[in-house]
């Protein structure tokens, strides 16, 4: 695991006064024949929030955010729990890079025999007033773990044991390739009687937003001559924040799944994702969908609402 993080995240804006209520949390539930479990949830504005034991502690909620390479843990949480410190590291954001404590030794427990071992989590100072409502973040190693269903319409996840899991459904099957520790898809943005926007994003499932775009990406392929110009916005997230431009686009297109209508924040300098990317794709168009994040075999699938597996 790479110990920096190219994502973005907008945690500073996760808890807002102007969110929606939280949905009341499911009941653990195992699925016996399926190797799978139904795990206690939150969605809030999109982001999905799971609860899991820490070495045996009561049920603690965790942001679920693929945008980091590193889990996360409030410092009151892992003083309480009484974690080992191991050290710093430091970790990289939108605007800039900030020093973390690193603790090691930590089990989660999602209920039916699902766990997970965690080598390492880290803490960052400046994040804890964003762990008011909930006391960590789950990354990019608790995704390579399981196979995770995200059904966002009937607010319910359930983590799926991979080498047991099989997809039979008629949903849109995006492969996945891996950079810098997090997982990315290609997608075009689609105007009328013009060629698509292609590029390459980052899979953020921690940005409310729909569509974050790096400067460089919109500058190389002309895009700011084919939209209106849009109002001035910020993204706040590791290192401080970054001004944007919030825009409207026509379609997003995703395999044969299209999108319409979205929004987009057009970074002013830097990028939300890693030199080169296009951007990344925000819990907006995931919510849209029922999705399975399946990385252990290389890919996502979204179904429309109704579809089942």
């Amino acid at each position: 695991m790479k110990l920096t993080i190219s994502s973005f995240l907008s945690l500073v804006l996760l808890w807002v006064a102007s969110e929606a209520p939280a949905a009341e949390p499911t009941q653990a539930a195992t699925l016996a024949e399926s190797n799978s479990v139904v795990v206690p949830s939150e969605f809030r504005r999109g982001r999905v929030m799971v609860r899991a034991r820490v070495n045996d502690s009561e049920p603690l909620l965790f942001l679920v955010d693929s945008g980091f390479t590193i889990n996360m843990i409030s410092a009151e949480r892992a003083a309480a729990l009484g974690l080992k410190k191991m050290g710093k590291i430091t970790i990289e954001g939108i605007a800039g890079e900030e020093r973390a404590d690193v603790f090691e030794g930590v089990r989660f427990d999602f209920g039916g025999n699902l766990t997970y071992a965690s080598r390492r989590l880290a803490s960052l100072a400046s994040q804890n007033r964003g762990f008011s409502r909930r006391d960590g973040v789950l990354g990019t190693g608790f995704y390579r773990q399981f196979t995770i269903e995200v059904d966002y319409r009937e607010k319910k996840v359930v983590l799926h044991r991979p080498e047991s899991f099989e997809y039979k459904g008629s949903g849109e099957v995006v492969p996945l390739q891996f950079r810098r520790g997090t997982a990315t898809i290609p997608a075009s943005i689609l105007f009328p009687n013009q060629a698509p926007v292609a590029g390459e994003f980052e899979i953020d499932t921690g940005c409310d937003g729909a569509l974050c775009l790096a400067h460089d990406f919109v500058e190389r392929t002309g895009l700011e001559a084919k939209i209106a110009a849009g109002e001035r916005s910020a993204r706040t997230g590791i290192g401080g924040e970054k001004k944007t431009r919030e825009v409207r686009l026509p379609q997003l297109q995703i395999g044969k799944v299209v999108v319409e209508r979205l929004t987009a924040d057009l970074f002013e300098q830097g990028s939300p994702a890693g030199e080169g990317m296009a951007g990344h794709i925000g819990s907006d168009v995931f919510r849209q969908f029922r999705v399975i994040f399946d990385y252990p075999h290389k890919r996502v699938i979204f179904e429309k609402p109704g579809n089942r597996q």
